[in-house]
């Protein structure tokens, strides 16, 4: 036998040693392939053990030196929900005029956020303060602490679908509106706004795709080898 495929052999029984059960590996694909951002939440409460299993999976996500720079503010006051409503209708009706014909009209139907429907909202924010002057990865790329905060919203989003929970990612604001709302610190960047609850209806499509707004890229055409530009034959 080569050394080679001793190594190969080597490689695919710790990898055996260490996979997950063949449920459990097709229960983590499906929340992968079957998240969807939601848009329509029933008002039913969400307990707070169930929260804290979405924030303990949160704030387990990587992050880079470390630094784990996030906060989650909850939110569940119907009047600051209403508030944040506001600013973001303020940011759709200025988008609106970015398009037109068609597309603005598919834009003024699309149903952007729920938060005075669903029972709680999360803001996840990013302190580039956390860990000091000299976080290590960071130093070299500045935007990995956004990087850091993103993976923890992934696994907050991906628990949620896991547990049957709806989660739908408010991306129409502006940050100066959500910081005084929140009484967030001036070098806090607040993120994400994530409604989060019950649904009726998981789409077997993203609503942007089913909407004809956009449609997905073929895997294929996304990979290189080697190098930009070069695709396998």
């Amino acid at each position: 036998m080569s050394a080679a495929s001793s190594n190969d052999g080597s490689a695919a029984e710790s990898a055996a040693h260490h996979a997950f059960t063949a449920e459990e590996k097709a229960a983590v694909y499906r929340a992968i392939e079957e998240r969807r951002d939601i848009r329509s939440f029933k008002k039913d409460p969400l307990p707070d053990e169930l929260l804290m299993r979405l924030l303990r999976a949160g704030h387990h996500a990587p992050s880079v030196g470390f630094m784990q720079p996030w906060n989650f503010i909850v939110i569940r006051s119907e009047e600051t929900k209403l508030q944040l409503k506001q600013a973001a209708d303020k940011e759709r009706r200025a988008l609106l005029i970015h398009y037109e014909g068609e597309k603005a009209e598919k834009f003024s139907k699309l149903k952007i956020e729920a938060l005075t429907e669903a029972p709680v909202t999360l803001c996840i924010t990013l302190d580039p303060t956390r860990g000091g002057l000299h976080v290590l990865g960071r130093n070299s790329i500045p935007e990995t602490d956004l990087a850091s905060v993103s993976c923890a919203i992934q696994n907050i989003w991906l628990a949620a679908r896991a547990e049957g929970l709806a989660v739908g990612w408010v991306s129409f604001y502006k940050k100066q509106d959500v910081r005084q709302i929140l009484q967030i610190p001036p070098h806090v960047d607040p993120v994400a706004l994530l409604s989060i609850g019950y649904t009726d209806h998981f789409p077997k499509q993203p609503i942007l795709e089913s909407s004809g707004w956009r449609k997905r890229l073929s895997l294929e055409e996304l990979i290189y080898t080697e190098e930009w530009g070069t695709q396998s034959k």
